[in-house]
């Protein structure tokens, strides 16, 4: 029995001539560019903001419920997992938020010369580094 699958690689030059066409062409030839690299880095951090709010939440309702299950997410939370999963979760929210800026601007029309894309995008990528490093500057002098 042939594979129905093939049929959509079978393709027809101008002149007529039936030809083969590549599984996807993007696999053979495509190099990581930092546009791609970001925005799909942008559906990621999306997608860890949201794991990362269980456990926000998590201690919002231990907080809310008691002294003993305050103190239990307390305990995870100060970990050196733990630090070190807040502080990932930290960077996922500053790059998501910026670059969310950068997609507005997009959105208005703004930023889609090259030199722009890569300017903006070396620009998500510092704010998001000092904007993690400032939160966590301040979160351990305040607390």
């Amino acid at each position: 029995m042939t594979d129905v699958r093939e049929a959509i690689f079978i393709g027809h030059t101008t002149d007529g001539r039936t030809v083969r066409r590549p599984m996807s062409p993007h696999l053979q030839i495509y190099k990581p560019q930092i546009t791609s690299a970001l925005s799909i880095f942008h559906r990621i951090t999306g997608c860890a903001l949201s794991a990362g709010t269980l456990l926000l939440v998590w201690w919002l309702v231990a907080a809310a419920t008691s002294d003993g299950a305050f103190a239990t997410v307390s305990a995870v939370v100060h970990t050196w997992l733990g630090h070190l999963v807040l502080f990932g979760w930290t960077a996922a929210l500053w790059y998501h938020f910026c670059a969310g800026i950068r997609h507005l601007a997009w959105d208005s029309g703004y930023g889609f010369e090259l030199s722009e894309v890569h300017a903006t995008g070396k620009l998500v990528l510092i704010a998001t580094g000092v904007l993690t490093v400032l939160t966590w500057l301040i979160g351990f002098v305040v607390v």
